[in-house]
């Protein structure tokens, strides 16, 4: 599985509904799951984003599906970061000349 970092922000009409959040957040757990992604994490923060999310996807492209989904819906803005774990990073650390 491939591990993404998402970092959300609110459009103008996301902060203008922003006391359906919690339930928008629902709703994308259940297409997430549907997808074949496993959310590990959604947390509403303070300062440069509203949202950060963290995934566990199959694969780039049902990722990419996912947000941008998510995205056309137009409560959020989404910036999405390729997570490599530890073991993953020693892996392409192991290839440099």
């Amino acid at each position: 599985m491939t591990t993404f970092i998402t970092l959300l922000n609110f459009t103008d009409q996301g902060i203008r509904n922003v006391k359906d959040s919690p339930s928008r957040a629902d709703a994308f757990k259940s297409m997430a799951e549907k997808s074949g992604i496993q959310v590990k994490g959604i947390y509403w923060t303070v300062g440069n984003y509203d949202l950060v999310t963290i995934l566990e996807a199959p694969n780039d492209e049902v990722a990419t599906t996912l947000l941008l989904s998510v995205g056309s819906l137009g409560n959020v803005r989404t910036q999405t970061l390729r997570a490599f774990s530890a073991e993953e990073m020693s892996n392409i650390i192991a290839n440099i000349p």
